[in-house]
């Protein structure tokens, strides 16, 4: 009996991007608006932030609320109206509990796909890359929709200008697809990293179960979020850059490869920062904080939806990710800008 020529394995199974989508508050709030009760100007807001607007999130609007604006879009823009998983990137759900992104697949007309948030405050949309990207590999779905979303105004101390006029809403999506790492789209390799052991310097520290079983009732500044900006500062240039240059390195890319990076809009004194440090150009970062703000988790998704509607990004491109947040964490991914249609 003549043996059965041995199988072969079917090609690697790659996530491929294949559609953005953005969605932001409708009215736009401006640094002079801000300045008027923060003892301060547009011109101090510009030169240390590089933002001149953002947009906060009107009484009766949520978190889940933009993330379906944005989710729609990118399921648009792919062509097609379906997702097996939806991974919503968050630092501020609905509540508590329920995780919010079931809520958004429902509304979408997912209900039955997996769906869970990703909490790695600004890093959280490139984790939540990196575990679509794993569904897709193990073969646990072919189209998983990533969603980065907040409504960051509701942890901020109103008077602390410190952070007041730093962050805004927003949320912005990209859809998924099964198809092979050598095509367009292909995201790989990722670097992902933290170091909880300097969880203080980005936090809210009330609300969560270390305050509530404390037995002592949180101030009201500690229900706001909470920053030390300088040391901040000086650990997203290190961690970004580092992350960069390593997952340029797994990939056999130098930075003169790179047409485009597209970091977490936390401050473009930072963002040039890690540009330099890598060996990218200046002029090669894209960069909507001016127009947006700093978004967490959905500052990478809005951008990259605002730089393909702009033409910034175009098919053969090549485009490298890189984000840091709170945890600390820091994550970056690259790949090679597909053809899209724009929704």
């Amino acid at each position: 009996m003549t043996a059965p020529p041995p199988s072969h394995p079917p090609p690697h199974r790659a996530a491929v991007l294949a559609g953005v989508g953005g969605c932001l508050p409708p009215t736009a709030v401006t640094n002079d608006e801000l300045a008027e009760r923060l003892d301060s100007s547009d011109a101090w807001i510009r030169s240390r932030t590089g933002i001149r607007q953002r947009y906060f999130a009107p009484a009766g609007t949520a978190t889940s609320d933009l993330a379906v604006g944005a989710g729609a879009e990118a399921l648009k823009s792919s062509g097609h109206p379906d997702a097996d998983a939806v991974l919503l990137a968050t630092t501020t759900p609905d509540r508590p509990c329920p995780a919010t992104a079931p809520v958004v697949a429902a509304r979408l007309g997912l209900t039955g796909a997996a769906a869970f948030d990703v909490s790695a405050v600004c890093t959280g949309f490139v984790y939540a890359l990196a575990s679509a990207a794993g569904l897709i590999a193990a073969g646990a779905a072919d189209r998983v929709l990533v969603i980065g979303a907040e409504t960051f105004s509701t942890l901020l101390d109103p008077d602390d200008r410190s952070t007041a006029v730093i962050f805004g809403d927003g949320a912005g999506a990209v859809l998924l697809r099964a198809g092979e790492a050598a095509e367009p789209g292909a995201l790989g390799p990722f670097d992902l990293g933290s170091d909880g052991g300097r969880e203080d310097l980005i936090t809210v520290p009330a609300g969560g179960s270390r305050q509530r079983l404390s037995g002592v009732a949180p101030t009201a500044r500690e229900q706001y979020f909470a920053m030390d900006g300088k040391e901040v500062f000086r650990h997203a240039v290190r961690r970004m850059s580092a992350s960069a240059r390593a997952v340029l390195d797994r990939a056999g890319l130098l930075p003169a490869d790179v047409d485009h990076l597209v970091g977490h809009q936390a401050n473009l004194r930072i963002t040039n920062h890690v540009a330099d440090e890598v060996g990218i150009p200046r002029q090669r970062c894209f960069s909507n904080i001016a127009e947006v703000g700093n978004t967490a988790a959905a500052s990478i998704p809005l951008a990259l939806d605002q730089a393909h509607a702009d033409g910034v990004l175009t098919a053969g491109g090549r485009v490298l990710l890189t984000a840091f947040g709170g945890g600390l964490t820091w994550g970056s991914t690259v790949l090679t800008w597909p053809r899209l249609d724009r929704a």
